[in-house]
């Protein structure tokens, strides 16, 4: 479980440190990769709530809502790319 939970941790974590990276940088399309990255991660974590869920660490519950709020920010992340160009 801790191995699982520490990989989560640090794609979660990736997340919003990919795009505040990519806020800094100074094209586009620099940014769009970071933001392209970040939904990996996300991408990531909901594949490890899988995992949690299948093996009984978390409840159904907590998978749902888990994979509710991360297609929501996916959505969101994909939406702001759209708007670079």
């Amino acid at each position: 479980m801790f191995g699982l939970r520490s990989q989560m941790t640090r794609a979660a974590d990736a997340v919003s440190l990919l795009i505040a990276e990519g806020a800094g940088l100074h094209t586009n399309t620099l940014f769009n990769n970071r933001l392209s990255l970040a939904v990996a991660e996300l991408f990531e974590v909901v594949s490890g709530a899988f995992l949690a869920h299948d093996r009984n660490y978390i409840t159904e519950t907590q998978h749902r809502e888990i994979y509710q709020r991360a297609q929501q920010l996916a959505r969101q992340i994909n939406a702001f790319r759209r708007t670079l160009g």
